[in-house]
Parts: structure tokens; sequence; C-alpha cells
């Protein structure tokens, strides 16, 4: 019959074990043996027994948990990504707290406050920006920090990202190559380093072809702004005939404008390319063809450099950009002579 607070000690007189054997059953990564586990956890069950993380965190020193920080859930990568590192992490003996905040530094400056106040092992930042302050007081506090899909200069400041510039450069090079001379390109949240690589190799790209941006908007990672920049910029009477859009969120906005409120053909009328592969980019409405953001590589290259720096391993590399391969679909024209190997 359960009781009210059951101790360890209780649990291990039941069990026939030492209290040592109890904490080392409910401490993630710890070595118990099969039997003994099952004793314990039985013996515990039936006392109603639940281990006090926190208690147990002050005696060892270790939370075991991350603090995971997210800007913004619209975009469909984000939740697949957390889901991805949550279990990751999981499967490493940590647990999450998930914190969201706005991008601008000062909200992210008071969540990353919060944080530390729940002794937090170590911290994955995705999508916010930080200030050089508050990687800095990370530092000080010991506290482990890693950003997912953005970076900063700060050469000591571990990040994971996709080769945003590649990205950007590969796509223009598909653009142009399929004989588009209209190239345009609907900006993100222009405080992104994602935002800021995607469009300088994009632009780098094009020069490199002889060719200049025809017209430029930005949709700052929103929906709703996207549309209406792309309502803009498509009102005059010489349009684009292609169109990078920063990610696959903004795109399918742009798409849904073009095709239903100015009845414009994709790609017959103009060819659109993103960034990211989201799984509606696959759906047969949208079809669209975009850079890959490689999540699973993301998320464990992420997972080694954070767990790495938590249990004080040295030598380890923390700024990865990692290669995004051209998904083609139906979104965008495809050059006569392309070769896949080229992506």
């Amino acid at each position: 019959m359960p009781r009210d607070n059951a101790t360890s000690m209780d649990v291990a007189r039941l069990a026939g074990v030492s209290q040592s054997a109890v904490s080392r059953v409910f401490t993630p990564g710890a070595s118990a043996s099969p039997k003994t586990s099952e004793k314990v956890r039985k013996a515990a069950e039936e006392l109603g027994y639940r281990p006090n993380s926190l208690a147990r965190a002050m005696v060892s020193g270790r939370s075991r948990i991350i603090g995971l920080v997210v800007a913004y859930l619209n975009n469909q990568f984000y939740p697949e990504a957390l889901e991805k590192l949550s279990k990751r992490l999981q499967e490493r003996g940590y647990h999450v707290l998930v914190f969201m905040t706005a991008k601008t530094q000062g909200d992210v400056s008071d969540v990353i406050e919060e944080i530390l106040d729940y002794q937090v092992d170590g911290i994955i930042a995705a999508s916010v920006a930080l200030s050089s302050e508050l990687s800095d007081r990370c530092r000080s506090e010991q506290v482990p920090l890693v950003l997912f899909n953005r970076s900063q200069d700060d050469p000591d400041l571990a990040c994971v990202t996709s080769d945003n510039y590649a990205g950007g450069r590969r796509v223009a090079e598909f653009l142009v190559a399929g004989g588009h001379r209209r190239i345009a390109y609907i900006a993100g949240w222009e405080g992104a380093s994602t935002q800021r690589d995607r469009e300088a190799g994009f632009i780098d790209g094009l020069a490199a072809s002889g060719q200049q941006l025809f017209a430029r908007g930005v949709g700052n990672f929103e929906a709703e702004a996207a549309a209406q920049a792309a309502r803009k910029m498509f009102s005059d009477c010489e349009i684009p005939d292609a169109l990078f859009v920063a990610n696959d969120h903004m795109a399918i906005a742009v798409m849904d404008v073009l095709r239903a409120e100015l009845g414009l053909g994709i790609p017959e009328d103009v060819s659109i390319v993103s960034y990211d592969d989201v799984p509606a980019a696959g759906w047969q409405a949208y079809d669209l063809t975009t850079i890959q953001q490689p999540a699973d590589l993301m998320v464990n290259a992420t997972v080694d450099i954070l767990l790495a720096q938590i249990e004080g391993y040295e030598g380890i590399e923390n700024r990865i950009q990692i290669n995004a391969p051209l998904v083609i679909r139906g979104s965008a024209r495809v050059p006569e002579d392309w070769d896949d190997e080229r992506l």
C-alpha cells in the first residue's frame, strides 16, 4: 500500500538492497543490474515512492536538466526539431525544460536568467539571438550553451547550422541554369544569421553568373508578412520569373497568394524555391522545391557538443555547418542539363 513521504531508505528495506543501489536505479546513466532494477522499481511502486530530482541534484551537482529556448513554433521546422532534440537528450539521460521567448535579445536575456535559476546543466537556444553579455554570463555560471540553427561571430560560442551560404548559392545556380532572368528574393527576419547567410550566398551566386537581384521583399519569417511582400512585389508591370523565399513557412503563404489571388501559374509563370523542407513542402498542393535542412544531423551534433561540454571533454569542434541538399519537386522549372550530382 502506498505510503506518504516514502523515502529511498524505505524502498531499500523493502527491496532488500542498499540505499546506494536505489540511487543508482533512479539516476540516469548510472549502472544497476536488471534484477536489482526490477526489485527496486517494484518496491518503489508499492510504496508510492518518487525520487526527488532536485535533492539529488544538490548532492551530485548535476540536475540533468537542459533548458531549451525557442522563439516561435509557427515554422514547422521547429516543432519537429524540438521533438528530435528532446528525444536525443532523454536517450542520454537528460530531461528538457522548454522556454518560449521573442526573437529580440532583451526578451531572450530575461528567459536565460530564468533558466539559470533552474540550475540547468546546459542550454540550447534555437532560432534566437544572444548578446555577448548573455553568453559571457552563461560562461561565468559554467553553464554550457549551444545555438541551434543560428550562429554568431563569437568564435567561442558553440553553434550548429546547415551551410546556409552554400544553400543560398545553390538556389541561385539552379534558377540561373533554368533560364530565369528576373530573379527575386523574399528575406526572413534580418536579425537572424540564417537569413543573412542565405541571402549572401544567393546574391553571390547570381553575381557569379552575371546577374543582379531583380526585386527584394522582407517577410520576417512570418506567413502574413511574406504574403504582403509578395502582393507588393507582383503588383508591378514587370514581375519576377523566379523567386527564392528564405524559408518554407513563408514560401507556402507566397504560393497561396500568387495562385489564388493573382492567378499565376507555378512554375509556368514563376518558379518558387525555398529553404527547410518541412513536411508541408512535400504535400501535393505545394510540391515545393527547397533546400533540405538536415535536422537529424543538426540535432545529433548539437547534443554531442552540449554533452561534451557538460562532461568536460575537450577538443570537440564547436562550430558546425552541415551540407544541405536541394530537393527538386514541381514548384520550379528544372534546367534541362541539370545534374543531380551538383546538389
